[in-house]
């Protein structure tokens, strides 16, 4: 199915804003990430709660899960769920920092943001009693540098970001993001990187030898300095419709996130480059402003059941963290995506994107700047 989820940010202007929103959310460094906020859980809860009794409101990008799931969860849990939308984490993020009472129970966000809400006080820490199927899990998903051990987010889908491309387009397959910052004759002005800031950034970056988290502001100026030089030599800057410009050949190599590079077409391959990579994760997080705390728990316990937590894999193409989901993938499906071959700690090889506090603004005048230069 179409993947119609978008989790960046679609303006750097308004990305700037809310950067300055919830700057107080802190972010200082991966330690601080894995520290629980002081937000300690507001009450005992029930396990033997009559979960008919609660009701749930959630929010998720559109497309991120079965349509039925309302349903599901009411012949499951006997407990009605309504689902909301949300296009960007920048829009869940404005209001759920807004001070309103939203209403929701549960949110998707991807990692950094579960970090700032728990910085910010606004996280229920989860209760592992209540969410036996977090054995489902990988090891390696208790060791993201936002939340180590899943104190308050439980991780839904997770990849990394990499160059894909048409093989029969390309004489030489790449290897580094310098094939993609400084493109060869055949690709000249057939390449496109991403628009939101942190991954636009991130093929200098890593070129660079420098952390995705990088606060410096004398490296975030090189940073700035290469892709600028890159500018002139790019198709331009693409979020959404990458893919469908390597299947028309107006494009031969693109910046991707491994599950949106459709490697299901004959020639077109995806490569993490030699430099490294990224460690992106959408998780799931219980608001503590939940009046519904028990069924919220036993939500996120539903979907990580491996029949359940599959869904996402086989339908969206994004790895999910649950071994069991894993293994029971179709063999065929996973043949073709080679995105879908990488393991664990494969991807633990790339940095966890974490949550930056007021320097994500660095980032936010970065991308402005690169984008608005002529």
């Amino acid at each position: 199915m179409p993947r119609t989820h978008i989790r960046r940010l679609p303006a750097a202007a308004l990305a700037a804003g809310l950067a300055l929103a919830i700057s107080a959310c802190g972010g200082e460094s991966a330690d601080t990430a894995a520290a629980p906020a002081a937000n300690a859980s507001s009450a005992q809860l029930d396990p033997n709660a009559d979960l008919s009794k609660q009701s749930l409101t959630i929010s998720v990008w559109d497309g991120y899960t079965p349509k039925e799931l309302a349903a599901e969860v009411k012949s499951k849990l006997k407990t009605d769920l309504k689902v909301t939308l949300h296009d960007t984490n920048e829009t869940i993020m404005a209001k759920l920092t807004s001070g309103a009472d939203t209403g929701l129970d549960v949110a998707f966000v991807s990692g950094q943001y579960a970090q700032a809400l728990n910085e910010a006080g606004l996280l229920e820490p989860l209760h592992p009693e209540l969410i036996p199927n977090l054995a489902n899990l990988y090891p390696e998903a208790k060791e993201l540098s936002y939340d180590k051990g899943n104190v308050f987010s439980v991780p839904y889908t997770w990849g990394t970001t990499g160059i894909c491309y048409r093989t029969d387009l390309v004489k030489t397959p790449p290897k580094s993001w310098n094939d993609l910052l400084d493109p060869p004759a055949e690709a000249l002005r057939k390449v496109t990187m991403m628009t939101t800031e942190r991954w636009l950034a991130l093929p200098a970056i890593k070129a660079l030898g420098y952390s995705v988290n990088t606060r410096n502001d004398d490296e975030i100026a090189k940073v700035k300095a290469k892709l600028l030089e890159a500018k002139p030599k790019l198709l331009g800057y693409d979020d959404t419709t990458f893919g469908d410009k390597l299947k028309s050949g107006e494009a031969v190599m693109v910046e991707a996130w491994d599950g949106w590079c459709p490697t299901t077409e004959k020639n077109i391959k995806f490569t993490v480059p030699q430099e490294g990579s990224d460690l992106w994760v959408d998780t799931m997080v219980v608001l503590k402003s939940s009046k519904n705390k028990e069924a919220a728990h036993a939500f996120v316990n539903y979907i990580l059941d491996p029949k359940v937590h599959g869904w996402a894999a086989e339908n969206i193409l994004y790895k999910v963290p649950n071994k069991a989901a894993m293994d029971a993938m179709d063999a065929k499906l996973k043949a073709d995506n080679a995105p879908l071959q990488m393991t664990p700690s494969d991807l633990l090889k790339g940095e966890s994107i974490i949550d930056l506090g007021e320097d994500s603004a660095k980032f936010t005048r970065l991308a402005t700047e690169v984008a608005t230069k002529q």
